[in-house]
């Protein structure tokens, strides 16, 4: 029960997906449309977004959300990543699965956010900042240390997910999904490639670039017409305590959504309409996961409703930490997209995750023990110290360390023993100053005198010890200046960049529960205020209770408004789903139109006996025309020839041979005949007349013995007439015993 315990204590434990807010600026399109501004509103200390509605009245209150982080139209890339992505990725380091995701519509810069401008430093997005965090802490690592990076990246077209380093990426054939029990869902055959630096990995993310599928819309002009996914696993082998190697894996999921669309604004037609509804269904199924895991009365979570909510099975609910980037745009002809993104981002906040280091049970438990025995040393050390701390008050002896407190260096004694020198010196003056005032017998000027003689001494030793100190900063701060023998400068630099990473991330921790401290005291008031109301007359309870009711009237009426929202956009979704189920349907009327009219029944027939349907895969296949032995057993293997024979002998015609009436293959089993000495009957047929050659078909009316036709017994014999094709001449059978032959 020891040992499961540590283990128990750290399944259990959950975190929320980190969901962060991002506004785009307002293009020139939309600038010049009319002077109306934007309807988004950020709070940044506060953490809110506040959406206002262009087409409700003055006096309707606004729709206010709360994020964990928010970002404005003047945010950087890099505050963005050094506050929301960076723990993140130092947890992928550590061993964890880590997924960050932008969600939204189409042109609110997912893309921006997630790639940015390579060239430019400061517009680089989160893939590019995630390379250089990777290997730069690499590089900065321990030597015992050993690392591998490979990346994979795949993109969902047509719900069909195609590997996007593949060199025959146009014509390449759709992967498949499959699941493993212990490491999730993955995809068959997706290309694996090892980087060992950032310009390697960054060479792969341009290839796979330049196999996407991107398109034009009215919206968007770079649109991206189908889901990518940049996978990253990082390796690490590392030295235990046993002297072993124990190694882990971080995966990191880097996913760029296809914005969400509507025909009437983008303008799509053609293929461009067929990539559009494709894209709205797999975003409306990950919706729809959104909100049964956030529900959390739901029992089933419809997964496999869409290939990217497959892949997103680990990443939402499961074994990972999630960042999701909601990115909005302020335009109010856009209002409803925008509010449809925030509310899907504040159900998100609710999906609890079960994040775990991927590695060797057996290190996780040794790991555990480690842990729990640091712990106790530290509490045994802490217990021993106090100990010691009450020995020395009452003993009035001084306390000698021991283990390691005893061996301190030589320049930390000499600094104890100049304060220990400093105090006594302090301590003695002021003794001695106590005598010269409590002698009876000094005159008062030598009082004066000496006095003023132990003040100045007092002052002197103060300064003596302020400039020791001085002293001592100012060596310490020229010391860590140089290079001590046994570190070479890049170690140095990396120590310093590591603290500096630490003092970062402690900073935006301190910002981030600020941030959540603010919120919770921003709720509080409220019911504080409430509580503490005292009322001196009836009239000042009245217009209290007044204005209290005014304010829960209002926020009656939101939620009246938000009701009535969520039912038009249910109707609006609800009509794009009946439009697109037009569509597929017109398109499979005309393709069982083809079928009907141009495909030959049997053919069809044949087709349709091969589908099965794989319930893994969630869709129908076909059967291979020659299955593996090992997969069916319908269609059997051939046979080997018979020794001795031609062909496959059955086990009729074994019987047959064994009861010597067979009479299967005799034209070319000849073996199987028995010779017939008997002479032959011979006849003359003349054919030297040309005429007679030319009315050869006037043989039929003949009788068989004036014709001269050769007869002969053999396996081919048949009471019908047999055509030859060189002649045009018909034989009758003979009914003769005797073979006949011309002469």
């Amino acid at each position: 029960m020891i040992q499961k315990k540590p283990v128990m204590s750290k399944t259990k434990s959950s975190e929320s997906v980190k969901v962060v807010v991002r506004c785009r600026p307002l293009n020139r399109k939309e600038e010049s449309n009319g002077p109306a501004g934007g309807i988004v509103q950020m709070d940044l200390r506060l953490g809110q977004v506040i959406l206002r509605n262009p087409r409700a009245s003055a006096s309707e209150p606004q729709k206010t959300f709360t994020f964990d982080a928010v970002y404005d139209a003047n945010s950087k890339q890099r505050d963005l990543y050094d506050e929301s992505v960076r723990p993140l990725i130092d947890s992928v380091l550590a061993g964890f699965n880590g997924t960050i995701f932008a969600y939204g519509q189409t042109g609110t810069g997912k893309t921006y956010t997630m790639q940015g401008a390579w060239l430019d430093p400061e517009k680089r997005g989160v893939i590019p900042n995630a390379f250089d965090h990777i290997f730069t802490h690499i590089s900065r690592s321990q030597s015992d240390k050993q690392y591998l990076v490979r990346a994979s990246y795949l993109e969902i077209y047509l719900e069909e997910v195609r590997d996007l380093l593949d060199p025959n990426h146009g014509n390449a054939r759709a992967l498949e999904l499959r699941e493993n029990p212990e490491s999730g869902v993955y995809v068959r055959d997706l290309t694996s490639c090892v980087c060992k630096s950032i310009k390697e990995i960054e060479e792969v993310m341009n290839v796979g670039n330049q196999a996407r599928a991107v398109g034009a819309t009215d919206m968007n002009e770079h649109s991206s017409r189908s889901h990518a996914l940049f996978l990253i696993t990082v390796e690490c082998s590392q030295p235990g305590p046993d002297g072993r190697k124990h190694i882990r894996v971080g995966r990191l999921n880097l996913v760029d959504l296809a914005g969400s669309e509507r025909q009437a604004k983008t303008g799509v037609q053609g293929e461009r309409l067929k990539e559009a509804a494709k894209i709205n269904l797999s975003l409306s199924a990950l919706g729809n996961v959104i909100s049964a895991l956030a529900d959390g009365r739901s029992s089933h979570v419809p997964y496999r409703d869409s290939k990217l909510t497959r892949l997103l099975q680990d990443s939402l609910g499961g074994n990972a930490k999630t960042v999701m980037v909601a990115t909005l745009g302020p335009a109010p002809q856009h209002y409803d997209e925008t509010l449809t993104t925030l509310r899907y981002a504040n159900r998100a906040k609710n999906i609890q995750n079960q994040p775990r280091v991927n590695e060797d049970p057996k290190d996780a438990l040794l790991r555990e023990f480690q842990l729990e025995i640091a712990r106790l040393r530290a509490q045994l050390n802490h217990r021993k110290w106090r100990s010691k701390q009450k020995k020395e008050q009452v003993d009035g002896e001084g306390w000698e360390g021991d283990g390691d407190e005893e061996t301190e260096g030589e320049e930390e004694e000499v600094e104890k023993e100049a304060e220990e020198y400093v105090k006594l010196q302090e301590q003695r003056l002021e003794r001695e100053k106590q005598d010269i005032r409590e002698d009876q017998f000094m005159l008062a000027e030598e009082k004066q005198r000496l006095l003023g003689e132990k003040e100045r001494m007092m002052g002197d030793l103060r300064k003596e010890q302020e400039a020791t100190e001085q002293l001592t900063a100012k060596y310490k701060a020229m010391e860590s200046k140089l290079l001590v023998g046994g570190k070479n400068i890049i170690d140095l630099t990396n120590e310093q960049q590591k603290m500096l990473e630490m003092k970062r991330h402690e900073i935006a921790e301190q910002t981030r529960r600020e941030r959540e401290i603010q919120q919770q005291m921003l709720v509080q008031d409220d019911e504080t205020v409430e509580l503490r109301e005292t009322f001196t007359s009836l009239q000042q309870e009245v217009e209290a209770k007044t204005k209290k009711l005014k304010k829960l009237y209002a926020k009656l009426q939101c939620i009246k408004a938000e009701i009535q929202d969520v039912n038009d956009e249910h109707v609006r979704s609800r009509q794009e789903l009946e439009q697109t189920q037009n569509e597929l349907t017109r398109e499979l009327k005309f393709k069982y139109l083809i079928i009907e009219n141009f495909i030959p029944p049997e053919e069809k027939n044949k087709i349709m006996n091969r589908l099965t349907f794989d319930p893994e895969e969630d869709q129908w296949k076909f059967q291979p025309l020659v299955p593996a032995e090992s997969k069916s057993s319908q269609m059997k293997k051939r046979p080997s020839s018979a020794v001795g024979y031609k062909r496959p002998i059955s086990q009729y015609a074994r019987v047959a041979i064994a009861m010597g009436a067979h009479s299967r293959y005799r034209a070319e089993n000849i073996m199987f005949l028995e010779l017939d000495m008997t002479p032959p009957n011979t006849a003359t047929l003349d054919c030297s007349i040309k005429s007679e050659r030319t009315q050869i078909p006037s043989l039929d009316n003949t009788p068989t013995k004036d014709r001269g036709v050769c007869k002969s017994r053999s396996w081919c014999q048949t009471p019908k007439s047999i055509t030859s094709s060189s002649s045009n001449v018909s034989l009758a059978a003979c009914h003769t015993a005797t073979p006949m032959t011309a002469q």
